[in-house]
């Protein structure tokens, strides 16, 4: 029996300097001080009577023994959280979930999973980045994010993965504006009286160029905007015809839908994580997100 000589303290501020790399970020994400961080791993250090880690200006290396015992320290963070899970307890689970999000889902379903999240963890507190899908995932694979709900092509990696829900692009605009085209409008009277879009680095907007360019249009004349939520109030005001995700305007009332024009491939959304390191309650928060994309296409 350890008894109190070692403690859940120390196994968490370990593994947090593990996942970060030095002491004062570990001691943001605790919520608490380095010193008080260095205090727990020498405590760790003294208990056990191993060298855990070496500090380097720093930095931190772990020796062998320390990435021994990492590896069983995170077996015991996870056992104590199963626990809890095992006996309905999900309201003692105290944790920061640090969530990225792209711009679709946080205009649209966002709310919705965090209440469900919130309803299930109590005691779990979010933190919220809005950002590109590059970005987020980009994020994840620094250890900034523990969760992110963005759309592909990811640059791959080892995260674990949750698929979301497909998006298909769609044409929209003011419905004064779309009447002012006429019948059956097709791509050339769209681009007379301006195309709005989304950022020029995304898939859509470089297969949307791409698209323009063989057929002889100037891709140069899209409007491009890093705000989904913008270009679609762009598109509101009468500013031009907008190619965005349907979803993004589904019901909204003045808009007006154009078929049968060229759209690019879907956007297809997953929920990324890192089950090697992250917390058990992340990859359920990731199957809850994956339940509510799938309630709100219904």
């Amino acid at each position: 029996m350890i008894k109190n000589r070692i403690t859940f303290k120390q196994l968490e501020a370990l593994v947090q300097v593990a996942d970060t790399g030095t002491f004062r970020k570990a001691a943001d994400m605790l919520g608490t001080t380095q010193p008080n961080v260095s205090v727990r791993i020498s405590a760790l250090e003294d208990a056990l009577g191993l060298k855990l880690m070496h500090r380097d200006a720093g930095s931190v290396r772990f020796t062998e023994p320390g990435r021994e015992v990492l590896a069983v320290a995170r077996d015991v963070l996870r056992a104590g959280e199963r626990l809890l899970e095992t006996a309905g307890r999900h309201d003692l689970v105290e944790d920061r979930l640090r969530l990225g999000v792209g711009e679709l889902i946080a205009a649209t379903w966002l709310h919705d999973f965090l209440r469900v999240l919130k309803a299930a963890y109590p005691a779990v507190r979010v933190e919220l980045t809005v950002d590109l899908s590059s970005e987020l995932e980009r994020m994840l694979n620094e250890g900034q994010l523990d969760l992110i709900l963005a759309n592909g092509p990811f640059r791959g990696g080892s995260t674990d993965r949750v698929a979301l829900a497909d998006y298909a692009y769609g044409w929209v605009g003011a419905a004064d504006l779309v009447r002012g085209l006429g019948p059956n409008p097709d791509l050339r009277d769209i681009f007379d009286v301006g195309i709005l879009t989304h950022g020029k680095s995304t898939g859509a907007s470089q297969a949307l160029r791409a698209h323009l360019t063989a057929g002889g249009f100037d891709p140069a004349r899209v409007t491009h905007s890093s705000s989904l939520t913008s270009t679609l109030q762009m598109a509101a005001d009468g500013m031009g015809i907008a190619l965005l995700p349907k979803r993004l305007s589904a019901g909204l009332a003045g808009m007006v839908a154009l078929e049968g024009v060229w759209v690019p491939d879907s956007l297809q959304f997953a929920a990324l994580f890192d089950a090697g390191t992250s917390a058990g309650f992340v990859e359920k928060a990731a199957r809850m997100a994956a339940d509510q994309a799938a309630a709100d296409l219904e």
